[in-house]
């Protein structure tokens, strides 16, 4: 069952969510968090590794346990450069999921987005579909992929475009219906539960859970 569990992106808007509900947990003794700075966070079983995700492969050694959760990702405006962007969403989860596979950790949950397609004409969604492809070729004995719709949540910093789009979401929600029921957004803390409820389960494969499922799975 259940002793350790690694996060990386804990500083994040679900990632944030997810670390003190693992904290919280008495499944789990210890939580790593890989950050490039510490936190203000302290708990007894609460572990900080300050890292330079460029080279992952020197902190192999503490990439350990039962679960890796994995809830890195950027944004357009905060990484303009195509090339950061990719490395961040891209190169790190596939990275963190190999090495997980080598050190023998038996989960890897990857947060990814509604509509991730790698044969999208959309940057942004064409990367999140090449990840999720590769990652699946890592083998891991249990793969969950969450894809979440539009987030909500208490972000760090405040975006316009997106509040707007919240905003509006809050007035369309209730007429996506039917086969449209994934689209309407979703807390970011909601995805949190669902990922540390799948953590507990003991299913092996490939799990890919759109964001209408993600609602029912916490």
């Amino acid at each position: 069952m259940p002793n350790k569990a690694v996060i990386a992106g804990a500083s994040g808007l679900i990632g944030s969510y997810l670390l003190h509900i693992l904290l919280d947990a008495e499944q789990y003794s210890e939580v790593l968090i890989l950050v490039r700075k510490e936190l203000p966070v302290q708990h007894k079983k609460l572990v900080q590794l300050v890292i330079d995700f460029d080279k992952l492969d020197e902190y192999k050694a503490a990439i350990t346990g039962y679960a890796v959760f994995c809830c890195l990702g950027t944004t357009k405006k905060k990484t303009p450069d195509q090339n950061e962007y990719r490395k961040i969403d891209h190169y790190y989860p596939l990275r963190l999921a190999q090495i997980a596979k080598q050190n023998g950790v038996r989960q890897y949950h990857l947060v990814s987005s509604l509509g991730a397609d790698s044969n999208s004409s959309q940057f942004y969604l064409k990367t999140k579909g090449e990840t999720e492809e590769a990652i699946k070729k890592v083998v891991i004995k249990s793969l969950n992929i969450y894809q979440p719709s539009l987030l909500t949540g208490d972000r760090k910093e405040s975006r316009f475009g997106e509040g707007f789009m919240i905003g509006l979401m809050k007035l369309i929600d209730p007429l996506l219906v039917g086969g449209l029921r994934k689209y309407r957004s979703i807390s970011a803390e909601t995805v949190a539960q669902a990922m540390f409820k799948q953590s507990l389960k003991t299913e092996e494969g490939i799990f890919v859970h759109p964001s209408d499922k993600i609602k029912l799975l916490a």
